[in-house]
């Protein structure tokens, strides 16, 4: 049985896109060491923060996400050399478009850490659920809230061409 109340449709829905090496391992820790975030953060695992493209950003607000965030391995340690540093370039320019479009910039966030922080994403996730029920529904979000499904096809698959650390792949 679990602590964490269920989403309700009023809960601001967090789409986290994390990379596999360094924050979708962050959120793992977060979730072993039994820490609380919201339970409206969905987690999508990327191979890399630099395989997302602006349009997955924004598909995510049009599929009814009321913000997004995008988590890379620190700057200088991305398993793939700039993988981050392209995500950030690419977060910024779906952040102008979002301005653009009447959206608020804010909706959508960057940030940077290595697997051993798992405080750290609890902490970002809380805030950003936080800043998103401040800010209210976003405009492009329907009568309901989404569900994972609404969500799935925007991970990234992972490179067959790459080794997989899966045991049995």
């Amino acid at each position: 049985m679990t602590d964490t109340p269920p989403t309700t449709d009023r809960d601001p829905i967090v789409l986290a896109f994390c990379c596999h090496f360094c924050a979708y391992a962050a959120a793992d820790l977060a979730g072993s060491m039994r820490l609380q975030y919201p339970p409206n953060v969905r987690v999508l695992r990327l191979p890399c923060t630099g395989k997302l493209e602006v349009n997955y950003l924004l598909a995510a607000f049009e599929r009814g996400a009321d913000g997004v965030m995008v988590a890379g391995c620190l700057e200088g340690q991305c398993h793939f050399l700039e993988g981050n540093l392209r995500a950030r370039r690419r977060v910024e320019r779906a952040k102008q478009l979002l301005g653009e479009i009447g959206l608020e910039p804010e909706r959508l966030e960057m940030f940077n850490l290595s697997s051993a922080e798992g405080p750290r994403f609890a902490q970002i996730a809380t805030e950003m659920s936080e800043r998103l029920a401040r800010l209210g529904p976003s405009p492009l979000r329907g009568t309901s809230a989404p569900g994972a499904a609404d969500f799935a096809d925007l991970s990234v698959p992972p490179d067959p061409s790459e080794p997989s650390d899966h045991p049995h792949a």
